[in-house]
């Protein structure tokens, strides 16, 4: 349903950074660089982080990546945890959501709450 996503940010290089890291272990990687804006992906630049617009601090968004199996959620909690991340929930099965629902989440350097989900059963 949804084509692409962008959640803002205070400092483009470090989120991009850091989403290229934890992202690796599901298959994406930057597509497009516009220095204020960054598209990574698998097929297409569909997550994108970009400077914030307004003042303040951007607001907390929370985004849930698709992984294919249990193990890509593992190494996506490994790779976010070794840069840094906060971490909010370490990979479990959470039975309140469904049966085979699989996931774990962090926080990355802007205060978002980003998951990796896997739906399968093991």
């Amino acid at each position: 349903m949804l084509d692409h996503l962008g959640i803002q940010v205070a400092d483009v290089p470090r989120a991009a950074a850091f989403y290229e890291t934890v992202l690796a272990p599901l298959g994406a990687s930057r597509m497009l660089d516009f220095g204020q804006a960054v598209g990574l992906g698998v097929d297409k630049p569909d997550f994108w982080v970009g400077a914030t617009t307004g003042e303040g601090q951007p607001w907390e968004t929370h985004v849930a990546f698709a992984a294919a199996d249990r193990a890509m959620v593992q190494a996506f909690f490994d790779a976010a945890v070794g840069a840094g991340a906060e971490v909010l929930h370490e990979p479990r099965v959470f039975p309140e959501y469904h049966a085979s629902y699989f996931g774990a989440f962090v926080r990355d350097p802007d205060g978002n709450n980003v998951e990796a989900v896997c739906h399968r059963p093991e």
